[in-house]
């Protein structure tokens, strides 16, 4: 199953929400918010390089997750629509369960090299966009995220997924499409 693969691959992993609005709290003082944008939770696999931020960076920024002017899904971006995202560092995407149901994350990048790399990938966001569509939370904190989806929209990206026969591009753009359409056709 999906969730079997996503446990075993050596990926950065990104878990993407197309939302209205989202925000990031610390210590109960915002100190991030979009509107309208993408929210992404990120990991970081304790194998990943700078090929596999480059790979996530480029995918995110591509991601099609809004209509056209003419009302055709799936075939907008968010620098197309002008709008922002907001990265959240989350080791425990790389969590898994003991045999006594306790999280174990030693699949997880190390916190030193994660904050670096983390800041490294946000870097690159921001060289593909404008800067101050680029915001983030506080890394290593404990942050309250808040969220208003859009759609709901989620989506899982993986690093190696092309490699490793995961969640292929044409793959995903299909079942995306397939639900849109069985979504028109409940109405």
């Amino acid at each position: 199953t999906l969730l079997h693969h996503h446990t075993v691959a050596a990926a950065m992993r990104l878990v993407i929400q197309r939302v209205k609005s989202a925000s990031v709290t610390v210590d109960q003082k915002q100190i991030s918010a979009i509107g309208p944008g993408i929210l992404a939770l990120v990991g970081l696999h304790h194998e990943d390089t700078e090929s596999d931020l480059q790979y996530c960076a480029k995918r995110l920024m591509a991601v099609k997750l809004w209509e056209n002017d003419n009302g055709a899904a799936w075939r907008q971006h968010v620098k197309q629509k002008g709008f922002e995202i907001l990265c959240v560092s989350q080791f425990t995407l790389y969590g898994t369960l003991s045999k006594k149901n306790q999280p174990d994350y030693k699949l997880a990048m190390k916190a030193d090299q994660a904050q670096t790399m983390y800041n490294q990938f946000l870097d690159m966001l921001k060289e593909g966009y404008e800067k101050d569509r680029i915001l983030d939370g506080k890394f290593g904190e404990m942050m309250d995220v808040g969220l208003v989806n859009d759609g709901p929209v989620t989506l899982v990206i993986d690093s190696r997924e092309d490699k490793k026969g995961l969640l292929g591009s044409q793959s995903s753009s299909v079942s995306l499409k397939d639900g849109e359409k069985s979504n028109r056709e409940e109405r």
